[in-house]
């Protein structure tokens, strides 16, 4: 029920969709759980059990909350927090020893400060939970409606009511510093609740509301990326691609985050070529780089001065090795007896058009040919009973 907005349809109460209440562990309901690979594995003798789990909210919000001494969860458990003020409801999604490097790795100290978890929710604590995620559709419609009337210059994306459904969090977007003081007077006045405001990223947004990105896949914030660091083009500039924003951005409208995935990778190799700015002097000219393809390892060299050629492809090592010679004073009586012959440039495809049906035109030769056939046909048959009648006749 966490994340499938199906789960929690039913007019009457019962969750729908995969029918598991936000249990189940995978797809929408919990695409960034951690797989517990320390499942089953027995406790060292004298060592105790960590006391501490981690529970899964609407849109995969986690947090971490302290058991009570003798009291043991499972994954998959509907459970009752304390959060002092209210009570929510959330799912287990974590326990045993690995809470504690999701702690860490989040920064989350264990001290006083962590709340604690009541008990295993009941029947009517969970029918009510049911009734605070059917009004969340409707409280974000109306809420939308009244910040319009009033002009406010922010986006609410989503809204999530606690469990027990006194109180709910309205999660925002603006781009400057907003004054809502009169938007909470008059959403606490109309749904008779606790209302908190919480301002989020972009990103943020992205990864709540969800989508497809340009590879087909689903966004990688809203499946498993849960820290989102800074991208900058020059991580665009480092792997060869144009710096076109439109091409760049992501859905959230800022630079893609997986612009970071394979950025290790291109530094290092990048060490093994050229300077862009480097330069090779011949008896025609100055040679420049053109551009550089790090997984053939050819650099491209434009001959300034020779407006009738294109750019000429050498290997990395003989383009490190004329460069070093340019710079030593020496001029290059011509780049393309080193240049690599265009048939060995090019890719060696796995697929092959065997069978001719690729061909865009292929459809118009055979209409073509069609056509001549039948006008052939039909002056053989029209000359044929032009015979006959004659004969006929005679």
């Amino acid at each position: 029920m966490m994340g499938c907005s199906s789960c929690s349809i039913g007019l009457d109460g019962q969750p729908r969709g995969c029918r598991n209440n936000g249990r189940c562990g995978s797809c929408g309901c919990g695409s960034k759980t951690v797989f517990d690979w320390l499942e089953g594995i027995a406790i060292p003798n004298g060592s105790k059990a960590f006391d501490i789990v981690e529970v899964r909210f609407k849109n995969n919000r986690k947090g971490f909350y302290r058991a009570r001494p003798g009291s043991k969860f499972y994954v998959g458990d509907v459970v009752t927090l304390n959060l002092n003020p209210g009570v929510d409801v959330g799912v287990v999604s974590l326990t045993g020893e690995l809470v504690k490097s999701q702690m860490s790795a989040r920064k989350v100290r264990d001290d006083h400060e962590i709340k604690k978890v009541m008990h295993k929710a009941t029947k009517e604590e969970i029918e009510v939970w049911h009734k605070a995620r059917q009004r969340e559709d409707t409280t974000r419609l109306e809420a939308r409606e009244i910040i319009k009337r009033l002009g406010i210059p922010m986006k609410l994306t989503d809204v999530e009511f606690q469990g027990d459904n006194k109180k709910a969090t309205f999660f925002y977007i603006a781009d400057d510093r907003v004054d809502f003081r009169e938007l909470v007077r008059e959403l606490a006045g109309k749904f008779g609740i606790r209302i908190d405001m919480r301002q989020i990223g972009a990103r943020q947004e992205a990864a709540r509301v969800g989508g497809i990105g340009s590879c087909g896949r689903e966004l990688c914030c809203s499946v498993w990326l849960s820290d989102f660091r800074s991208v900058s083009t020059g991580a665009a500039r480092y792997q060869q691609l144009a710096l076109d924003p439109i091409k760049l951005a992501g859905q959230c409208g800022k630079l893609k985050c997986c612009l970071n995935f394979e950025l290790d990778q291109y530094v290092e190799s990048v060490k093994e070529f050229p300077s862009p700015h480097a330069k090779i002097f011949t008896q025609k000219g100055k040679a420049v780089v053109f551009k550089m393809d790090i997984f053939k390892r050819i650099v491209y060299f434009l001959q300034l001065g020779d407006y009738g050629g294109g750019p000429i492809a050498l290997p990395v090592e003989e383009a490190n090795k004329l460069i070093a010679k340019s710079q030593g004073g020496e001029k290059i009586a011509s780049i393309s007896e080193f240049a690599i012959p265009e048939d060995v440039e090019e890719i060696d495809h796995t697929y092959s058009n065997v069978v001719g049906q690729d061909d865009l035109t292929r459809f118009d030769n055979l209409k073509g040919g069609r056509r001549k056939n039948i006008r052939n046909k039909r002056k053989g048959w029209g000359g044929n009973r032009n015979k006959k009648q004659a004969s006929a006749r005679s």
